[in-house]
C-alpha cells in the first residue's frame, strides 16, 4: 500500500466511471505519444497502459508511488519519469497529448507549462479543482474570467467536460473537481508580441475593479487611453480585444 502526502496535494482518483470518461475523451483524438502527469495510485494509468500502438510515459514525483506503480503495473517499467513535472523538458520528440488528474497545488503552473510546450501539445485532457477548471473555460463577461482564462484561451479552445464529486477521490478533497479538454487553436489572434500580450492581460486584471483606463495607464500613451474600449473593465474584454490592443502599447 501507499501513504497519501498532503504536501504534494495528493488526492487519488478511485471512481472508475470518471476514469472511463477521461479515456472516452482521449479516444476521440489521434495521437501516438501520451504523457500522464501525476500517476499516483495508478487509477488512470492502468487504462492508459492498455492503449495499443502508442508511446506512453508517466511523470510521478513521489518515490513511494513510483515503487507502488512498478510493483502493481509491471508494464510501466521504463516508462516512468521520476521527477516534478514542472522541472522536466518535453519527454518526446514531436507532438504528444497530456492527460492527468493534476495535483491541485501546482495546477496553474501546470497550465502555464502546457502553454510553453504548446508547439508539441495539441490536446490536454484532465482534472483540476473545479474552480480552476471553470476559470480556464470561462467566457468574457463572467465574474471568474481572468488572467488564466485569457492566456489559455488565446492559444487553446477549452471545453468543460464534467463535474467530479469529492467522493470520487481518496481522501475526498474539500472541493469539487472538473474535467476539461484543451485543443490548440489553428489560428492564434495576431498580437504585438507574446510578452506584450501577457503583460497587458496581467496588468489589466491586477486591478480588475477599475476601468481599463486606470488599470493599464502606464502601458499606453494618453491619446490612446481616450478610446472608448478603455471605459470597460478587464473582464469585459475578449481575447481578440486584448490581442488587438497589444499593438497600441507603448
Amino acid at each position: 500500500m501507499y501513504i497519501l502526502k498532503k504536501s504534494l496535494g495528493q488526492h487519488f482518483l478511485k471512481d472508475e466511471n470518471i476514469c472511463r470518461k477521461i479515456i472516452d475523451a482521449l479516444q476521440q483524438e489521434h495521437y501516438t505519444q501520451l504523457l500522464e502527469v501525476g500517476s499516483g495510485g495508478g487509477a488512470l494509468t492502468k487504462y492508459l497502459l492498455n492503449i495499443p500502438g502508442i508511446n506512453f510515459k508517466a511523470v510521478e514525483l513521489d518515490d513511494e508511488k513510483v515503487q507502488y506503480l512498478c510493483s502493481e503495473f509491471p508494464a510501466i517499467e521504463g516508462k516512468i519519469i521520476h521527477k516534478n513535472f514542472l522541472d522536466i523538458d518535453p519527454p518526446f520528440e514531436g507532438s504528444f497529448i497530456v492527460v492527468g488528474n493534476f495535483p491541485y497545488n501546482i495546477s496553474t503552473q501546470i497550465l502555464f507549462k502546457i502553454l510553453d510546450w504548446r508547439a508539441q501539445v495539441p490536446v490536454m485532457i484532465g482534472m483540476f479543482q473545479k474552480e480552476v477548471a471553470q476559470r480556464v473555460a470561462a467566457p468574457s463577461g463572467n465574474k471568474i474570467y481572468g488572467v488564466l482564462s485569457v492566456l489559455v484561451q488565446a492559444f487553446y479552445s477549452v471545453e468543460y467536460l464534467f463535474d467530479v464529486s469529492e467522493q470520487s477521490f481518496n481522501p475526498p478533497p474539500k472541493v469539487k473537481s472538473g474535467g476539461i479538454k484543451m485543443r490548440r487553436k489553428e489560428n492564434v489572434e495576431p498580437m504585438k508580441s507574446e510578452k506584450d500580450f501577457f503583460r497587458l492581460v496581467k496588468t489589466a486584471f491586477n486591478q480588475r475593479r477599475k476601468t481599463l483606463r486606470n488599470a493599464v495607464r502606464g502601458l499606453f500613451d494618453e491619446p490612446v487611453l481616450q478610446e472608448g474600449i478603455f471605459n470597460k473593465r478587464a473582464e469585459q474584454l475578449s481575447v481578440e480585444d486584448f490581442a488587438a490592443l497589444s499593438f497600441k502599447m507603448k
